[in-house]
């Protein structure tokens, strides 16, 4: 049990130091750590934590919390969270203080604009991963692809375009 818990420690510490736009810009790596490098979950098992995690209340760090509570319980739900959470923070707090102190440098500025498209970036990356993960049919690809276009031409809320991609895959389910 320990070599899971350092392995779990070891994978979410470095991927925190990566996480700029959060836990759903690691998706990928996420996934690829979980699910095919290590194999502590099924992709169905990975898609399931991901849906929980964003359907409950609270910062969406709880999908690792629910990754570790799988792969070692209580301990690996400690661990997993506490590796993910510990050194981003630590990171966070010391730019933060050396940005502060040099925001008026033109580096700071170039740096900042710089992390913008890479974020983005990430967080596209994560969304096509899960469609990836979960979309296994034509119809739930096409929900897929008309909630992102939803979202991207409309200032609705995307609660719609979800509500919208439940009831069609629902009656899908029930026509096929």
């Amino acid at each position: 049990m320990t070599g899971v818990l350092a392995e779990l420690a070891r994978t979410f510490a470095l991927l925190s130091l990566v996480s700029i736009g959060g836990v759903n810009a690691l998706l990928p790596e996420i996934h690829r750590q979980v699910v095919e490098i290590h194999g502590w979950m099924t992709d169905q098992a990975f898609a399931s934590a991901f849906a929980i995690a964003n359907a409950s209340p609270g910062p969406n760090v709880i999908f690792v919390s629910l990754i570790g509570w799988q792969v070692a319980g209580l301990s690996g739900l400690l661990v997993a969270t506490l590796a993910l959470l510990i050194p981003s923070s630590a990171l966070a707090y010391f730019a933060g203080r050396a940005l502060t102190r040099w925001s008026h440098h033109p580096a700071v500025a170039v740096l900042r604009d710089g992390l913008i498209p890479v974020a983005l970036g990430m967080m596209l990356a994560s969304g096509i991963s899960m469609m990836r993960t979960v979309d296994r049919d034509v119809v739930t690809v096409l929900i897929s692809l008309g909630t992102t276009a939803f979202v991207y031409t409309t200032r609705r809320n995307p609660l719609w375009a979800l509500a919208s991609g439940a009831i069609v895959n629902v009656a899908a389910l029930h026509v096929f």
